[in-house]
């Protein structure tokens, strides 16, 4: 049988939005939203936390998740990376006798999901054998072809070019190549893949496609989140019903 689990990263001492994994989101921890969203999941067989915080692993076990471990303090810094939290996870559980076929990366700053869109990525990914992993994205309202960095001079020039002429990034947005971001909704990865070549992604990774979402890394993303609830207040019953 297919072994599928789930993996969430709520480490403590964020800086941007501080505490922001526990902070209160129309009358839930951030953090509750992603575990409920994939408690609803039919794909989904365990959903662990992974914390260096003892207070956030009380809460998450609370909220009906899985935080059988505490991650080391070397590896939850702020540049630490998810290659070194989804390895230490698969670690503990290997050392426990379970050794899952694939693993879905879902982020808490990415709280407004629909479960059954987390099982469509996973049955997607699950089915196609080339598939290295699976990152979901949205369509950016603007494409990235027509944005700008700024040159060693100090004029602006065009992304990824040396090229300072910028009437033709003026154009209208029809002209250029759609443009996709990640979003943190929902990646799937393969365990056997991350185990053979110490990567996460690899070079065929499919895109699974949601519709535009917010992810919360300023106050101001906050902010929006919570207007969005305002507007839309049944967000909240669909996932706590």
């Amino acid at each position: 049988m297919t072994q599928i689990v789930v993996l969430i990263p709520a480490r403590a001492g964020s800086k941007g939005v501080p505490n922001k994994n526990v902070r209160m989101l129309g009358g839930h921890p951030l953090l509750a939203w992603s575990i409920a969203a994939c408690l609803k999941s039919k794909s989904i067989h365990r959903v662990i936390v992974s914390t260096d915080s003892a207070d956030y692993a009380k809460l998450a076990k609370e909220l009906g998740a899985e935080a059988p471990f505490l991650r080391p303090a070397e590896i939850s810094a702020d540049r630490s990376t998810d290659y070194d939290f989804v390895v230490h996870a698969l670690d503990w559980l290997a050392n426990e006798g379970c050794k899952p076929d694939f693993l879905v990366h879902i982020r808490p700053t990415t709280p407004f999901r629909n479960p059954s869109l987390i099982d469509a990525a996973v049955g997607e990914f699950v089915n196609a054998s080339q598939a290295t992993a699976m990152r979901s994205v949205h369509e950016m309202s603007e494409s990235a072809y027509k944005t700008f960095e700024i040159a060693a001079a100090g004029q602006l020039k065009r992304l990824g070019s040396d090229d300072t002429a910028l009437d033709s990034a003026n154009n209208a947005r029809q002209q250029f190549p759609s443009t996709y971001v990640a979003n943190g909704y929902v990646d799937v990865l393969s365990s056997a893949f991350i185990r053979k070549t110490g990567l996460l992604h690899g070079d065929h990774v499919l895109p699974f496609i949601t519709p535009p979402v917010v992810e919360v890394d300023t106050e101001s993303d906050f902010a929006h989140l919570e207007f969005q609830l305002e507007q839309a207040p049944t967000i909240v019953s669909k996932l706590f019903a």
